[in-house]
């Protein structure tokens, strides 16, 4: 008997025995969808999440002010805090940064806002952002109609608004909002823009539920609290981000008074090191995911030689047979192995279908767009498929290939 040969009495052999070979089929291929799919479900949302830190702005970093106020020391003792950025040192750096870098600076106005207009209200869950001419660019927001402030409506704090998709949707359903009036904050603002949609990435709304007017605006609102200022550079060019970084620290401790010898009264944090902790929370989780599916494996292996053994005894008076007929050890051993490697296949290629599926459906209900189609371990998956069909095959094929014929075909 030669390969082919083979191969066709194996395909024989699992047609004659359908029922065990779907049971056998389904204990592999839910080995490999766990496996493929925790693992497809990662790559789905680390794409999503490198996806959205890109829009945040991959070649830049924000600036916050040093502050440990809910840590303690041993005795009782709190850490320094620093106090808050102003929006005087928030100019002074922007100004002395100049063009090596665009500078944006935003304040937080409202988390809960309720807007109306044409005698509709949103719900209170709109939140109000002030910022300058950067703030879009550097946050990477793009308008799908309308325009940004102009120099003078920014220098003079004029009312007027960019709206997030969602307000769009519940106040202006049917219309543009664009030269309407909305209502909020005890003020009447005139909309001039409308942001893209963005979408639910990392389980939050983006700029769809944004309302960004611009900074001087926000300083003249009435407020209970001096506001935070968030200052954020970001660089054209990758190449230069390490060294804006440095000049950025030797401006902002020149602005912030910091003495010679003194620690910055601020921290630097870079989108790119965001993306630097994801990918070692990923890979952690990677292992973790193998880990599972390796166990499910191995479980589904056990599995599948306990079935060949039964094949095996089943079988052999037809071992014997074709020992009679001339068959070799090697023969038959290797008609088992090929036999126990294309039940793995076929498992495995539905184990791989499902677990595309799964993951890429789990990543979606965790709010991460985008299908993945994750080749690398489709590839893995099958490999290991063959090798879970050679390891559970070969101690059965070899307890056949074993056996003596003339006892073989006593046995009834």
């Amino acid at each position: 008997m030669h390969l082919l040969e083979n191969i066709k009495e194996a395909f024989r052999s699992i047609h004659s025995n359908l029922l065990r070979t779907v049971l056998t089929a389904l204990i592999v291929s839910i080995g490999i969808m766990s496996l493929v799919g925790i693992l497809t479900a990662i790559d789905a949302m680390k794409a999503s999440l490198n996806s959205t830190f890109a829009s945040l702005g991959a070649n830049s970093f924000e600036i916050k002010a040093k502050g440990y106020s809910n840590r303690v020391r041993r005795g009782g003792v709190q850490d320094k805090t620093y106090p808050a950025l102003t929006y005087l040192q928030a100019r002074q750096y922007k100004n002395q940064i100049g063009e090596e870098g665009k500078v944006g600076v935003s304040a937080q106005i409202a988390g809960a806002v309720e807007v109306k207009a044409n005698g509709i209200k949103t719900n209170p869950n709109m939140r109000v952002v002030a910022g300058d001419e950067n703030y879009l660019m550097i946050q990477n927001y793009n308008l799908s109609g309308g325009r940004t402030f102009s120099p003078a409506e920014l220098d003079n704090g004029a009312n007027v608004v960019i709206v997030g998709a969602e307000l769009k949707e519940k106040l202006f359903p049917s219309q543009s909002p664009l030269e309407k009036y909305v209502y909020m904050l005890g003020r009447r603002f005139l909309v001039i823009g409308e942001l893209e949609k963005s979408g639910s990435s990392m389980g939050g709304s983006g700029a769809d539920r944004m309302l960004l007017i611009p900074l001087e605006t926000g300083n003249q609102l009435p407020r209970q609290r001096a506001l935070t200022y968030d200052v954020k550079t970001a660089t054209l060019d990758p190449v230069q981000l390490t060294y804006l970084t440095g000049e950025a620290t030797r401006v902002m401790r020149a602005v912030r008074h910091d003495q010679l010898g003194q620690e910055d009264s601020f921290e630097l944090e870079r989108s790119d090191s965001l993306a630097g902790k994801l990918d070692s929370l990923s890979g952690n989780l990677k292992m973790g995911g193998f880990l599972v599916g390796f166990i499910t494996l191995l479980g589904a292996s056990i599995a599948l030689m306990n079935i060949m053994m039964v094949s095996v005894t089943e079988r052999t008076r037809e071992i014997g047979i074709r020992k009679a007929l001339g068959a070799t050890s090697v023969q038959i051993r290797q008609q088992f192995l090929i036999e126990a490697i294309v039940i793995c296949l076929m498992g495995g290629t539905l184990g791989i279908l499902l677990g595309v599926g799964m993951g890429n459906g789990v990543s979606l209900l965790v709010g991460s767009g985008g299908f993945v189609v994750p080749w690398l371990w489709m590839l893995i998956g099958l490999v290991i498929c063959v090798t879970v069909g050679l390891a559970s095959g070969y101690y059965p094929a070899s307890k056949a290939a074993g056996l003596d014929p003339i006892e073989s075909l006593r046995f009834e």
